[in-house]
């Protein structure tokens, strides 16, 4: 049977939400580590063998993908010291010190997100995928059109500018997508559903629909210069999209 959570995972996450300290963890850290961190790592090595048809790029070990449940607290002003969801993020070979495009996998107390694109492309990718898209917007409207696809996730809202960044015109047919910083999609579910056995089909049938706007924004980031290395930021879908609202 396919990975799946169990509800004591849940159920830890939210404990977790509401006493986000060490004096609550440490004494559950087994807990954390049966119940949520072996089975990502179980559900990352079964995408990367789904990821290995259509994505074999973004095929990576799981321990890569994994995100630490640890918060970098050194410079921020929210000292709490644990994420309160857990998640994978499947970059692109080569791109392992940025962004880029990929796919991505998150679990909170209150919903799973499934997801795809180019969420926080480093200032030299994003020009990148302008510059791409000046040429080639048909071709990404038309996959975001995709019947499958808007069953099945929805687009991100771009974060979008005000105004057309600096050397792109207003009038460009192409303008709505340029004044975009984020591309992709994603769909947003309840908690509840990585605790079914439909987990691993409704992530990987997810990323495959989504799969070709992936290639198409790695197109465009390789078609320029390498970007200078940047670390690689939580990806968190804005929520813009499905019912509920994800924020950056």
């Amino acid at each position: 049977m396919a990975t799946h959570f169990n509800p004591e995972a849940l159920k830890f996450l939210r404990g977790l939400a509401r006493h986000n300290d060490r004096a609550w963890f440490d004494p559950r850290k087994a807990v954390y580590e049966r119940e949520l961190k072996a089975p990502m790592l179980a559900l990352i090595e079964e995408v990367n063998a789904s990821l290995t048809s259509f994505a074999p790029d973004h095929v990576r070990p799981a321990q890569k993908c994994l995100f630490r449940i640890y918060r970098d607290t050194r410079f921020a002003a929210d000292k709490r010291p644990y994420k309160t969801h857990v998640a994978a993020w499947w970059v692109r070979s080569g791109m392992e010190k940025t962004s880029g495009a990929g796919f991505y996998f998150h679990l909170s107390p209150t919903e799973t997100i499934i997801a795809a694109g180019a969420y926080m492309p480093t200032p030299e990718q994003t020009l990148a995928i302008r510059r791409y898209l000046l040429d080639h917007h048909a071709e990404l409207r038309s996959l975001l059109a995709g019947r499958k696809l808007r069953v099945a996730m929805c687009e991100f809202d771009g974060n979008r500018l005000i105004r057309p960044p600096r050397g792109f015109s207003a009038d460009s047919p192409a303008i709505d997508l340029l004044l975009c910083r984020q591309w992709g999609v994603s769909a947003t579910l309840p908690a509840e559903c990585a605790t079914r056995p439909t987990l691993l089909r409704d992530i990987t049938t997810r990323f495959a629909l989504a799969a070709p706007i992936v290639h198409l924004l790695n197109r465009a980031i390789s078609s320029a210069r390498p970007a200078k290395s940047a670390q690689i930021p939580a990806f968190v879908p804005n929520k813009a999209q499905n019912p509920k609202k994800t924020a950056k």
